[in-house]
């Protein structure tokens, strides 16, 4: 049976009240706290930076997910492991030199993921892929949250699966964006192994329950 990780994305959590939410996802069947960091130029968002940050990894108390949406991250490594970041993410996009960025985030003792955005073909991370803990799939276009999950992602799955495979990488694959329980089965089976969830789950009624049901269905 596969366990998949169910990564909400505190994005979507009510901000006046983000200790509440923090402590409700610490308490649920969710395995990682996904954060957003954008900075308006490499998406027209801008989300919270690294006070905010600071304050959720305080309480958090399980693996911090970090998505940086901004250009030239390479800066700002060390300053999120000290943070206490576990997997960091940069967008393929924006590293102009990715094989090294690569090698900065895991010098600093983290995992290094890499996103592509959906325009993004797969074979370009043909030479990385060995490097890479995990690629995240945008499942759609990044900066805004509750946007439309794009079908072409299924496809994209399965082409990322076949690569990792070919290369014999330990690569873990993720899917961001527009994630609910309509297509949550069919990602996993398509080869997803982290599903991350942001309105699905922190608009829900019952969020904790919304978990528990995303990570019961996709133990498959």
């Amino acid at each position: 049976m596969k366990n998949t990780l169910i990564a909400p994305s505190v994005l979507a959590a009510d901000f006046a009240n983000l200790q509440r939410d923090i402590e409700m996802v610490n308490n649920s069947a969710a395995d990682w706290f996904h954060i957003d960091i954008m900075d308006g130029v490499f998406v027209p968002n801008i989300s919270f930076g690294m006070p905010v940050l600071e304050a959720i990894t305080k309480h958090a108390e399980k693996t911090i997910d970090v998505h940086l949406m901004i250009v030239d991250p390479d800066r700002y490594i060390k300053t999120f492991k000290d943070l206490g970041t576990d997997i960091l993410t940069v967008h393929y996009e924006a590293c102009t030199h990715l094989h090294r960025t690569l090698q900065a985030i895991k010098a600093e003792g983290m995992k290094a993921g890499v996103a592509l955005n959906p325009h993004t073909n797969i074979e370009l991370l043909e030479d990385v892929i060995n490097d890479i803990d995990m690629v995240c799939l945008m499942s759609v276009n990044p900066g805004f949250g509750g946007q439309s999950f794009i079908e072409n992602t299924y496809s994209k799955i399965e082409k990322l699966k076949a690569l990792i495979t070919k290369k014999g990488a330990s690569t873990i694959i993720e899917i961001d964006g527009g994630v609910t329980n309509k297509n949550a089965v069919q990602l996993v089976q398509a080869g997803a192994d982290v599903l991350v969830a942001g309105n699905y789950v922190f608009k829900a009624e019952n969020p904790t329950l919304t978990i528990a049901d995303l990570k019961k269905m996709t133990a498959i």
